[in-house]
């Protein structure tokens, strides 16, 4: 059996039924895989396992090569090189399977066409930054190693970097996709809400677009000034002095690009919901969990970030972190202007000093 016995829509969305049956198949598909004897083995393997005990798979392995390449390099950044391009290939995974299964795949591929567009705005996002050269790494996982003991790190390393991490990605793109690709074995159309679903996902990959855009326009103006004291045209002293970016969608939001990230796994569970006509379903851990690695990552940003700008914290007094708290943005605080002692003053405190000298 590669799929599960559904007779009506919410019956898409349940684990019990879609999940649950194939467990046995991730147990059995080490052997069977070995057993192949050739490509077209491996084909007949791939064909015959339920796409999501696949892609679970997939993630175990590379949870490991992550652990094994991080270890031998002492580089934690493993999983980061290949965050935006795994949920990509899990959804196109599933398209390719619906295919070759004979299942209707035009709402599968326009999830593939919308992770498609995200995986290349964020790949080329993190090119840009450097993240693949040579002996990159998040500037935080050197901090986080300096405050606990080695022991330690590679426990968190062998649980949260690598595994969690990979299993993670998985879990917020395959496992809704899944919902959705087994509904249209009842629904095969399109329908309005699914056009509807995929133009609210490409609004927030394009809003990623432009916020992951003003931050490294600034960056580059901030660089530049910092290296040659030449403020560069189209901005102010002031501004690049402060050290980090208040303009534009960061006028609103101290985290526009990672509002969006997380909004858009949110959406695409919503659209697993809806087209299973469910309410709420097991698909929504992996957004659930991309949402708490938000919260968590975020505050060690922001911790790092306030002890190095001074006007940081006022930032985070008036911006909200994610979600804006105020249509006004972010006003700067005014120049503290120095007080300015007359001379008549400076004469009234010397007599003072003298007269309390002399008694």
């Amino acid at each position: 059996m590669l799929l599960p016995v559904i007779k009506s829509l919410r019956d898409c969305g349940e684990y019990a039924l879609t999940v649950e049956p194939f467990i046995p198949q991730l147990y059995t598909l080490p052997s069977r895989l070995l057993h192949a004897g050739s490509l077209d083995g491996l084909a007949q393997v791939y064909i015959e396992t339920n796409p999501l005990i696949t892609g679970f798979a997939v993630s175990l392995v590379l949870g490991f090569v992550f652990l094994v390449v991080s270890e031998v390099n002492r580089n934690y950044s493993q999983v980061d090189r290949m965050w935006s391009i795994l949920p990509n290939l899990y959804i196109i995974h599933l398209a390719t399977w619906a295919r070759l299964a004979g299942l209707p795949h035009s709402r599968i591929d326009l999830v593939a066409a919308f992770s498609t567009l995200w995986s290349i705005r964020l790949t080329y996002n993190y090119w840009r930054r450097g993240g693949y050269n040579v002996g990159s790494e998040d500037y935080r996982w050197e901090i986080v190693k300096s405050k606990v003991p080695a022991f330690v790190f590679f426990l968190f390393n062998v649980t949260f970097i690598s595994f969690i991490q990979s299993v993670l990605l998985f879990a917020f793109s395959c496992v809704p996709a899944y919902a959705i690709l087994l509904s249209t074995r009842i629904e095969p159309n399109l329908t309005a809400a699914d056009f509807a679903y995929f133009s609210v996902e490409v609004a927030l990959v394009i809003s990623e677009w432009f916020s992951d855009g003003q931050q490294w326009a600034y960056q580059t103006a901030k660089h530049q000034y910092q290296k040659d004291a030449k403020v560069p045209r189209g901005w102010n002293q002031a501004d690049l002095d402060r050290g980090f970016v208040t303009s534009g969608l960061w006028a609103f939001s101290r985290h526009p690009n990672f509002f969006a990230e997380q909004s858009i796994w949110f959406v695409l569970y919503q659209w697993s919901c809806f087209a299973t006509n469910s309410l709420y379903s097991y698909t929504f851990a992996g957004s659930a969990g991309l949402i708490l690695l938000f919260q968590g990552s975020t505050w060690l940003t922001e911790l790092i970030t306030a002890g190095k700008y001074p006007e940081y914290p006022e930032y985070q007094s008036q911006v909200g972190m994610f979600i804006p708290t105020s249509l006004r943005g972010y006003s700067q605080p005014p120049a503290k202007t120095p007080k300015i002692i007359r001379t008549s003053d400076l004469a009234k405190r010397q007599q003072q000093k003298e007269a309390k000298k002399q008694k």
